[in-house]
């Protein structure tokens, strides 16, 4: 398969797995990941707090939870992502989106993101979440964000 095929391959599979996130089903979901596939978020990042839950979730298991169950007692409705590009290298899928919805708390929330997808043969191995921490911490909390590790 060319470099440019599996490119578009691999942006149809996040695309995909993206409406499966959405519709919160565990078995849609777990079928694009590997086992011990990783989803890494900002350590101490506003939605791991709130949760009580760690910023980087480890195996298939772990992920399907979050994005079935604590997802969507979280973001509690009005969710709506909007899409600003899908970039893939081979086996390397970029998103950048931008992210609303109401909090169960009822505070409105709004931020924007970049994941970078790592794909092993033909799921989601690993995702790196990048966000505003700082920002995602005032809608959630109301407050700044505890410094006691910034410089």
């Amino acid at each position: 398969m060319s470099e440019q095929s599996r490119s578009v391959q691999s942006r149809t599979l996040v695309k995909n797995a993206w409406k499966a996130f959405a519709g919160h089903d565990a078995e849609r979901i777990a079928a694009v990941f590997t086992e011990d596939a990783e989803w890494l978020a900002p350590p101490e990042n506003a939605t791991a707090v709130a949760l009580e839950g760690p910023g980087h979730l480890v195996g298939r298991d772990a992920i399907v939870r979050f994005l079935a169950v604590d997802f969507p007692r979280f973001f509690v409705r009005d969710v709506a992502v909007t899409f600003h590009g899908f970039y893939a290298d081979g086996d390397r899928v970029t998103v950048e989106e931008t992210m609303t919805a109401t909090l169960a708390n009822g505070n409105h929330y709004a931020n924007d993101y970049c994941f970078v997808f790592e794909l092993q043969d033909g799921l989601i191995h690993r995702v790196r979440e990048y966000m505003d921490t700082a920002r995602a911490h005032r809608m959630v909390f109301g407050g700044a964000p505890n410094t006691r590790d910034q410089v």
